[in-house]
């Protein structure tokens, strides 16, 4: 989904960099904004899973260093 996201505001961002009428650019930007909230949620999900791994990785890096 992220990756589908970003291509569509790529097409976006070249299609008004192209040129469109006003009412086009302002249907772009909206859809654009909406696509980039949805980008931001889908990282910060990763990002928390991210440090959820992260945790329990050192904690059970730390069990063993205990078992040593």
């Amino acid at each position: 989904m992220l990756e589908q996201n970003i291509k569509r505001l790529e097409e976006i961002a070249k299609k008004i960099e192209e040129g469109v009428s006003l009412d086009e650019s302002l249907k772009l930007y909206e859809e654009g904004c909406l696509l980039a909230k949805n980008c931001l949620k889908e990282l910060e999900k990763a990002k928390g899973k991210i440090v959820m791994v992260k945790k329990e990785f050192n904690k059970k890096e730390k069990a063993e260093d205990k078992d040593e």
